[in-house]
């Protein structure tokens, strides 16, 4: 089963000066389901505007996008939060927690917009990432490499059959980066979620069984080169 298809995805930027450059054009790329695929590229290769595209977060300027077997890029901005959440997970490498919010919150926060709030897996993730202790900690009370637990836990809330993951050891250090690396694809191995990850991390990248170049998947940075 495909969880993720793309067709023909094009998006460009128009600078002050007004000129035009095509970051993403994307003939086909595709994500079965359990599937894990690290993506590599370097820095300004349009590796983040490329997971924002897939998210929703960024609307590409034409092609299409099948998330779960839904035409993803062309539902309405209400349709498309509401698939995202039934279908989709992000770890950012900024983590992206809310500051106001407990550990626990924050997962809850992520349901929300899902199925519901659903305290006893909200718990039960927390435990798996092994915050079991840490449940009722705000983020500025917990270590770096623990709020990066929180946001694998916050992805995985709603059971997602895809998760995105940008960059996801890029503000930790090698031993907390080796450790979240390794509970991210544990934990969606367990779940069945399928993995894209991009990084440009050679270490990272070593890890995985399939990588690709988005220099060779992507037209856009072909012209640019």
């Amino acid at each position: 089963m495909t969880v993720l298809e793309i067709q023909d995805l094009i998006k460009s930027y128009r600078s002050p000066e007004g000129e035009v450059s095509r970051v993403i054009d994307v003939p086909r790329f595709s994500v079965s389901a359990g599937e894990q695929i690290a993506l590599q590229g370097s820095s300004g290769s349009g590796k983040t505007t490329f997971l924002n595209l897939i998210a929703g977060i960024l609307q590409p300027d034409s092609g299409r996008i099948l998330l779960a077997g839904e035409r993803f890029s062309e539902l309405s901005e209400a349709d498309r939060d509401s698939a995202r959440a039934r279908h989709l997970g992000y770890v950012f490498q900024t983590f992206n927690l809310l500051q106001g919010f407990t550990a626990l919150e924050n997962v809850l926060l992520g349901m929300m917009f899902g199925a519901g709030a659903d305290h006893a897996h909200a718990r039960k993730l927390l435990e798996r990432v092994g915050l079991q202790d840490r449940m009722n900690y705000y983020p500025r009370q917990l270590s770096v490499g623990q709020q990066q637990r929180v946001a694998v836990a916050r992805a995985l809330a709603n059971r997602p059959k895809l998760v995105l993951a940008d960059e996801p050891t890029g503000n930790l250090d090698h031993r907390n980066g080796k450790e979240a690396l390794k509970l991210i694809r544990e934990v969606c191995g367990e779940t069945g979620a399928a993995l894209l990850l991009v990084s440009h991390d050679r270490e990272v990248l070593a890890q995985f069984g399939k990588v690709e170049e988005l220099s060779l998947l992507n037209r856009a940075a072909a012209v640019s080169a």
